[in-house]
Parts: C-alpha cells; structure tokens; sequence
C-alpha cells in the first residue's frame, strides 16, 4: 500500500509543477505533420486606442505573396495556419497612416506570436 501512495504521489507531482508556472511541452502531431503557428494582435493609433477596420497585410517573404486582413472593430486581427519555415512580415494601415514594418522570423518558435501594430506615419502616395 506505502508503495502504491509513493507512486501515485509521484505521478501528481509533474501536474503540480506544470500549475507553478512551468510551461508544457507541445504535442506534435503525426510525423510528416507540417507545424504551423498563428500571428494575432491589436492595430492601435499613437494614443494606443484600437483602430477600427484598418488594413493588415501579412507578406510571406519566400513567395513574396501578400494577404490582408480588415481588422475588426476592436482593432484586432488574426492570420491562422501560417508555416514556421518562412519569415513574414507585417503592417497596418488606416486613415493615411501605417506602422512601421514588423518581421516574424522563422527562429520565433512561438505557435501563437502576439503582434500589436502602431500606426505612426503617413503613408506615402
């Protein structure tokens, strides 16, 4: 019986850890899966207040093909099922402004990268 109460203690132990702040080791899924991540965050203006509807273009900088997103009225977006092999890069633009360029690099081993984009400076014509 001591045995079996050493065992199961020892089997809880690693879930009390894990609640303590440690992070999880992801789940990979079957071999030959591709690992995809996502980018997500808020576009805000110079006063950090969100911007509603602004125009979030994500470039894949190996085919140099560009998707957009309208952001929603809270100012956020989301772009899912992003490979982590490529390096991206993203913007936002609105009312004449745009944020300065941010780069997601492949070495970011993060599955989900939280990206918030500021607009600063008027766009150029």
């Amino acid at each position: 019986m001591r045995v079996f109460f050493i065992f199961a203690l020892a089997s809880i132990t690693p879930v009390l850890a894990l609640g303590q702040g440690q992070a999880q080791a992801p789940v990979a899924g079957p071999p030959g899966t591709p690992i995809t991540r996502s980018i997500e965050g808020s576009v805000v203006d110079a006063h950090d207040s969100p911007v509603p509807h602004a125009v979030v273009l994500l470039k894949d900088t190996k085919t140099l093909q560009v998707r957009s997103y309208l952001a929603q009225k809270d100012g956020k977006y989301h772009f899912y099922g992003l490979s982590s092999d490529i390096n991206y890069e993203l913007r936002a633009q609105a009312n004449g402004l745009t944020s300065p360029i941010k780069t997601v690099s492949v070495f970011d081993s993060h599955r989900l990268v939280k990206l918030n984009l500021k607009l600063k400076k008027k766009l150029k014509q």
